[in-house]
């Protein structure tokens, strides 16, 4: 049933290849190269030097900075010292992760150079201090890693052990404004290689090449070269989205696989390269974040002449949940395209009502995913793991209904997030934002539809009597508190906000007035 039954933990997959073909290329960043073989001996002397800088197992080891070989180094290596990685965001404020990196306390944080500066002010406001290690992505296949491993040894730790240790370590925002760490499991991530192996629409060929074009703090940019790697398949890299760079890359690279946003398929196909961009080694394109609308997808078909398929998913779930396969996307019935699909193998969904009842055929409730691949629990917050995990099921917070062909919808989110631009933004962290300006008596945080970003966030606000305050105020205020993405792009001044009985903000109404 296994794909490969020796892998068993993260670090597994470059052990296994590093064994069955050595010099193949596994990464690709510019005219860098590294075979699975040189990735296995550079991430054995990371988890030396690490070992020797004072990481043990269970040890959180972070790492700042774009999409780089240096990143996958430290993924592994640090996954053979036993210990777990953690991802930072590095477009957040020094202000929103000061209290991520106090309830992580990681012992390294490496720290490519244009964070430094960032990093710093994040070690001066910590209660938990951290070693600091400089590296430089722009120097092409010299960084400054395989310096610090200097001295180290590439004997291979065996670590981890124990396949129940948590292997990433990954932060959402949560509705409430405070960051989650998500706890991602060396055995839950490989349960999610196998319900991908079983699924047909998710198989792999040896000699294909992901694209890595979505930042690593995301689960969608660092899970599928994950998948691509347990192929053993090779993945090119770009550090950030660039479209111009993107059309580039698939020229040079070849790429047979793509993982986008519909936003970001929309932007690549606008770009003026675009029509001189030879996409015939393109073979599939995986969106996620939204769903994509029929004018966009027979662009792309025509443009791109590939198979596209869309998959749903949370953090929480280590991957895809559902996914709708290439022969679904149905260019005659347009409302099926809005469908999210049908779940993996080993995977189960039902639909329940605010009580739990489970719900007919067209009704609309919470989705309820079980799933061998669901993540351990929230680091040091047991009762907001409680509050999504019960009787074995997760508690998406997302609302939708089956049809009665078996697809699957999400209409709303329940927990209120707006995807704009492919980036989660949580309204109730804008508005706390808001809330800190002193002019501020109330606020509203919601996503209108946009034309280029997906959704675009509003601000609807309440002034205090006798106070006063302009949209480029608020916003330049919340610029030093949350990171740019999540700035209302449209700012919304009234003299009340719709609320119930109870007292609650009633964002259904404003939305219809968006």
């Amino acid at each position: 049933m296994w794909h490969h039954s020796d892998i068993k933990s993260l670090p597994d997959i470059v052990r296994h290849y590093a064994r069955i073909t050595p010099d193949k290329t596994a990464l690709i960043e510019g005219r860098h190269r590294i075979s699975f073989h040189e990735l296995d001996q550079s991430s054995n002397r990371l988890a030396q030097a690490a070992k020797r800088e004072g990481a043990t197992p269970d040890s959180v080891v972070s790492y700042i900075g774009k999409n780089s070989i240096p990143f996958f180094e430290i993924l592994f290596g640090a996954s053979k010292a036993g210990c777990t990685v953690l991802p930072l965001n590095w477009r957040l404020t020094a202000t929103e992760l000061i209290p991520i990196v106090d309830d992580a306390k990681p012992v390294l944080i490496f720290a490519d150079k244009e964070y430094i500066p960032l990093i710093q002010t994040v070690l001066n406001g910590v209660c938990h201090p951290f070693k600091l290690i400089e590296l430089d992505s722009t120097a092409e296949g010299d960084s400054g890693l395989a310096k610090w491993c200097e001295g180290a040894s590439s004997e291979d730790l065996g670590l981890p052990e124990d396949p129940r240790s948590i292997a990433l370590l990954m932060y959402t925002s949560g509705t409430t404004g405070r960051a989650k760490g998500v706890e991602m499991s060396h055995q839950g991530i490989n349960y999610m290689r196998l319900c991908e192996s079983l699924e047909p629409a998710m198989q792999w060929q040896s000699e294909d090449v992901l694209l890595m074009v979505m930042p690593n703090f995301h689960l969608l940019g660092t899970s599928l070269p994950i998948q691509s790697l347990y192929n053993g398949s090779t993945v090119s890299i770009l550090s950030q989205l660039e479209p111009g760079k993107l059309l580039n890359l698939i020229q040079t690279d070849r790429p047979s696989v793509l993982v986008l946003a519909p936003t970001v398929i929309q932007m690549i196909l606008d770009h003026p390269e675009a029509k001189k961009t030879d996409f015939s080694s393109i073979r599939l394109t995986m969106y996620a974040g939204s769903p994509i609308n029929a004018e966009l997808l027979k662009r792309a078909l025509l443009e791109m002449k590939c198979n596209f398929m869309q998959f749903y998913g949370a953090t929480e779930s280590l991957g895809a949940i559902t996914i709708l396969r290439p022969e679904q996307h149905d260019l005659v019935n347009e409302k099926k395209l809005k469908s999210c699909g049908t779940v993996l193998p080993l995977m189960e969904i039902k639909i329940v009502d605010s009580s739990g009842n489970e719900l007919l055929d067209g009704e609309i409730g919470e989705f309820l995913v079980r799933s061998p691949t669901i993540f351990s629990g929230y680091r040091n917050q047991p009762e907001a793991t409680y509050a999504v995990l019960k009787d074995g099921w997760y508690h998406t917070g997302d609302a939708g209904y089956r049809d009665t062909d078996g697809l699957l919808y999400i209409v709303d989110r329940v927990k209120d997030m707006i995807v704009s631009g492919g980036e989660n933004v949580y309204s109730a962290e804008v508005e706390q934002a808001i809330q800190k300006h002193p002019s501020v008596a109330m606020s509203a945080v919601i996503g209108a539809p946009d034309a280029k970003w997906g959704e675009r966030v509003v601000a609807v606000i309440v002034l205090k009597s006798g106070m006063q305050a302009t949209a480029e105020e608020i916003n330049l205020h919340c610029r030093s508190l949350i990171a740019g993405y999540k700035i209302p792009k449209e700012i919304r001044f009234a003299d009340s906000l719709p609320v119930s009985p109870a007292g609650k903000i009633l964002k259904r109404l404003l939305r219809q007035s968006s």
